[in-house]
């Protein structure tokens, strides 16, 4: 069995392309979950947000982006291209951004997931409790709308 190589780095609006490419691969255009380059770009010139990047034996796999407000963090996107799921990318990307958070003094994470998602199961693998619902949350390309569940989980 080949040994892996994953690498975690910080990213920045310069990267947009990547984030760009990565979202395109990785979000289902059914749930209207992925955020448009516009989107990504002004969250990303705001005060608190950080965007983690990894790559897998040199190749993009995904990305996390966060916003950090006083002492909490929100995850605002995680992202794993279907080639590489089920491999500790995703994983790796909450735990850095996590750890980073965590660092700064910030003693709590929230998140939201698209009800049905499978990303679930590794956020409450990895310490988060579901602490509410947002109706009608995400809406897909056919106008469909699909609640989100949040998340919460100390630091």
């Amino acid at each position: 069995m080949a040994t892996r190589s994953l690498l975690l780095r910080a990213g920045s609006p310069r990267d947009i392309d990547v984030v760009d490419t990565l979202m395109a691969e990785a979000f289902d255009a059914r749930f209207g979950e992925a955020w448009t380059r516009a989107q990504c770009l002004g969250v990303l010139a705001m005060p608190g947000v950080r965007l983690l990047l990894a790559q897998l034996d040199d190749e993009p796999a995904g990305f996390a982006m966060v916003r950090t407000v006083l002492d909490e963090v929100e995850l605002l996107l995680l992202a794993t291209v279907p080639a590489h799921r089920r491999r500790g990318v995703a994983a790796a990307l909450l735990r850095g951004a996590m750890g980073e958070a965590a660092a700064e003094g910030v003693r709590r994470m929230h998140l939201e997931v698209r009800a049905g998602n499978d990303a679930a199961r590794l956020y409450v693998a990895q310490g988060f409790a579901k602490v509410g619902e947002r109706r009608g949350y995400y809406r897909g390309k056919t106008g469909q709308s699909f609640d989100a569940h949040t998340y919460s989980r100390a630091l």
